[in-house]
């Protein structure tokens, strides 16, 4: 629900004043007549009736007055009443106005619309009104620049888009063109490249046609009320996304193997297991008021995931360089680690903690999904010279959620929902049990560990504080870590940038980590 305030040239907080007005010489009243006006701005709608008086002038001009009394405003379907002052004046017509609004699908938080004069020119359109119809014109011209101001806010998206693909388009083609150095065998052209693309060009084309789908099919997103009340403009946004990119960009990575990696598909089993264990959560909470799966019960299942896993890779041969299993190689001077029996136990707390990081980090426009497609990324660098098969298979994953960030930049059209989330967490854990590489896996996903940590460690103080002290305090304002920067006053495209930025940094020193510790 967001709250709108109009004011006078004062920008006052409360509707006091709005006030229409021109240069006139007023003279005796007639009878009353009715005028409305209506203000769109995309996701909203602002009708308020006046019972207004003209005076009798002549036709070159017209006037308006207000008498004080209450006016109704319907505002999102709720009712609303100000009192308009008397005091409307002889005024220069100039009006001001002062919108409050909360982050959502239109608004980011305060904005303030300049001062508009009857002395600015008019408009190819406003040239079609009547002479004295001054209220259609200046609705129109305020109209025109909430337009503008949308389309600014759009742009954020568009360019956060721009920055992830040419980083990793850069990247992903300068790794093709020293793979050979790598993994000191001939690989194909193209060959993180290739995948990569086709999944992004598969997945966004795609969109186009799930996007609407879903939207008919109602699987519309429910906002928990938890969390920040600008959020609450996105209720109604299709969710469960990851029906259609992660099926997306396992296919692709298979197809291009010709299902002959034994490592791909078992990574591949892995991630639809997480994405059915999301479905489920979806679906449970569409029909019980966005309260899905109980939280032991969703872990409990993700755990006996991890434990199949476990246990086909100690039945499954792999292919391995080190000619032996559980082996974790790490820098030197620490080399490779054999951890026997403690393999099973880190592979189920990696796949458990990863899907849940991400499910956590999945909170604002184009967040997870963008930072999942660099973590892949890194992830793919860093197992290019175990298994060069399972680096194809995060390049494909990394391609399906830039083609799915076409649709889920800011402002989003449509969300993962824990479908996509948990799939994702699932792929990225799968990727690093195979090889070992579990070290590059937790500094290429720093951000979802960071999201996890800021979650344990509020409740975690929440909780100590209110039995030492008696009144529970908390380290965020909110958690995760966010939504905390929101409430900072952090607008929600360059909280994004900066975790893109992090997740660059962070994604080429766990590549490097990887490469180094072979």
């Amino acid at each position: 629900m967001r709250s709108h305030t109009l004011s006078a040239s004062n920008l006052d907080a409360n509707f006091s004043r709005l006030c229409f007005s021109q240069s006139v010489k007023r003279s005796s009243l007639s009878k009353p007549s009715r005028f409305c006006v209506s203000f769109f701005q995309e996701s909203f709608r602002v009708r308020s009736c006046f019972n207004l008086k003209i005076p009798r002038v002549n036709s070159q001009h017209c006037g308006l007055c207000c008498r004080s009394r209450l006016v109704p405003v319907r505002l999102m379907g709720e009712d609303f009443d100000f009192s308009p002052t008397d005091d409307w004046g002889e005024s220069d017509g100039v009006i001001g106005y002062g919108i409050s609004s909360s982050e959502g699908e239109e608004s980011d938080g305060e904005i303030a619309l300049q001062s508009v004069s009857d002395v600015d020119l008019p408009t190819t359109k406003e040239k079609s009104y009547p002479a004295n119809d001054s209220i259609t014109v200046t609705a129109h011209r305020l109209t025109m620049l909430g337009r503008t101001r949308r389309r600014r806010k759009i742009r954020h998206g568009i360019l956060n888009n721009i920055g992830l693909v040419t980083f990793s388009t850069l990247l992903l083609f300068l790794v093709d063109c020293c793979a050979w150095k790598i993994v000191r065998l001939p690989l194909a052209p193209f060959f993180m490249m290739r995948p990569f693309l086709i999944s992004a060009v598969a997945v966004s084309c795609i969109g186009y046609v799930c996007v609407p789908l879903f939207r008919t099919l109602r699987l519309r997103s429910l906002i928990r009320r938890e969390g920040p009340a600008q959020h609450s403009a996105k209720k109604g946004t299709p969710t469960m996304g990851g029906l259609y990119f992660i099926p997306i960009g396992v296919l692709v990575a298979d197809s291009i193997l010709r299902f002959s990696s034994v490592e791909v598909l078992g990574a591949s089993v892995a991630t639809l297991a997480f994405a059915t264990i999301g479905f489920l959560d979806d679906l449970v909470s569409l029909k019980n008021d966005n309260r899905g799966l109980s939280a032991w019960i969703r872990i409990l299942l993700e755990v006996a995931v991890g434990i199949w896993f476990s246990l086909w890779l100690n039945t499954t041969d792999i292919s391995s360089p080190y000619s032996m299993k559980a082996v974790v190689p790490l820098p030197a001077p620490l080399g490779l680690v054999c951890l026997g029996r403690f393999y099973p136990i880190l592979t189920c707390f990696c796949f458990t903690s990863m899907a849940n990081g991400v499910n956590l980090t999945d909170g604002l426009d184009g967040l997870a999904g963008g930072t999942a497609a660099l973590a892949f990324i890194g992830m793919s660098i860093a197992v290019l010279p175990i298994c060069p098969d399972v680096a194809i298979f995060g390049a494909s994953i990394a391609g399906a959620c830039v083609g799915f960030l076409m649709h889920n930049r800011y402002r989003a059209s449509i969300f993962m929902g824990d479908t996509g989330s948990l799939a994702i967490g699932g792929a990225l854990a799968s990727m690093a049990a195979v090889t070992g590489m579990f070290f590059p896996l937790f500094i290429a996903s720093g951000i979802f560990v960071v999201e996890a940590l800021s979650v344990v460690l509020q409740v975690s103080f929440f909780k100590a504080s209110r039995k030492l002290v008696g009144n529970g305090q908390r380290l965020f304002r909110m958690a995760p870590f966010h939504h905390h920067l929101e409430l900072c006053g952090l607008r929600e495209p360059v909280i994004v940038a900066g975790a893109y930025v992090v997740s660059c940094i962070l994604g080429l020193y766990a590549g490097y980590v990887g490469l180094i510790s072979v």
